[in-house]
């Protein structure tokens, strides 16, 4: 782990407070996990689990325990050996909730005594880390054979966003409420990806396609019934009409995409 120059990270500054030492791989994960759950409010309970960088399972709660039961609920098979992020302090409650779920690293803002002394006796391998400050560079770097790529990082939030709706009917006020979760989980998803949600969990991920409609067929098979009444998110815009009548024949009620597509009319 190097750092550059003076920056702070939260992953990059956070504590191990018990559990093996990191790996490569559980810090690209870790620090994946740390990027979004930082996405929602802090007023409200969210959990992450990321495996091999794209999320797998996203969940709001009223609790850190309900938000990570949630968020292992909507996909119980790609959560194991995961990475867990949450944005609340863990507590006994939450950690003996995660008993029964075999995880790599959980990263938390604090971790109470009880629930430390907890995982140190039964689950002394889980990496267990508070994290550092809340702060991300305004720079993020990618590796290349021999350098880097910089750009600069994509910090707007969704109150900036001023989506237009460009169809007949408006989304309710829960249909939005799962839209601005669904473009938070999104907008961290690897290209190509289609994100499916409702109430406030993820149902359905498509992440790391190479063809778009190849994830939302993906999000779809991994929704199942749980499709019908979600809404649909996807990072990029559509360039063909098929994803959109794919959302609609599993029942999907609304969807966000940046548009800008040559056939956005047909699209609409």
């Amino acid at each position: 782990v190097y750092r550059v120059g003076s920056q702070q990270g939260p992953v990059l500054d956070a504590q191990v407070l018990s559990g093996k030492p990191m790996s490569f791989n559980n810090y690209g994960d870790t620090d994946a996990a740390w990027a979004l759950v930082q996405e929602f409010p802090v007023h409200t309970a969210a959990c992450v689990c990321v495996k091999h960088a794209n999320p797998c399972g996203v969940a709001l709660g009223a609790s850190a325990k309900e938000a990570w039961e949630r968020a292992r609920d909507a996909d119980t098979l790609s959560v194991f050996g995961g990475v867990v992020a949450l944005n609340r302090p863990v507590d006994l409650e939450t950690a003996q909730a995660m008993r029964g779920t075999f995880l790599e690293v959980l990263i938390a803002p604090e971790i109470s005594p009880e629930a430390l002394e907890w995982f140190r006796a039964r689950k002394p391998d889980l990496r267990v880390l508070k994290a550092g400050p809340s702060q991300f560079s305004a720079t993020e770097f990618r590796p290349l054979s021999g350098g880097l790529l910089a750009q600069t990082r994509d910090l707007r939030v969704w109150d900036d966003l001023r989506c237009e709706v460009v169809t007949e009917r408006q989304p309710t006020e829960s249909e939005w409420a799962d839209l601005a979760f669904a473009w938070r989980v999104t907008k961290h998803a690897r290209s190509n990806n289609v994100v499916l949600a409702r109430g406030a969990v993820t149902v359905g991920l498509g992440a790391g396609a190479v063809s778009r409609i190849w994830a939302a067929e993906r999000a779809v098979q991994n929704a199942g019934a749980g499709a019908q009444g979600a809404v649909m998110a996807s990072e990029a815009f559509f360039p063909y009409d098929d994803v959109v009548r794919l959302a609609a024949s599993v029942g999907v009620v609304a969807v966000l995409q940046p548009g800008g597509a040559k056939r956005d009319s047909e699209i609409i």
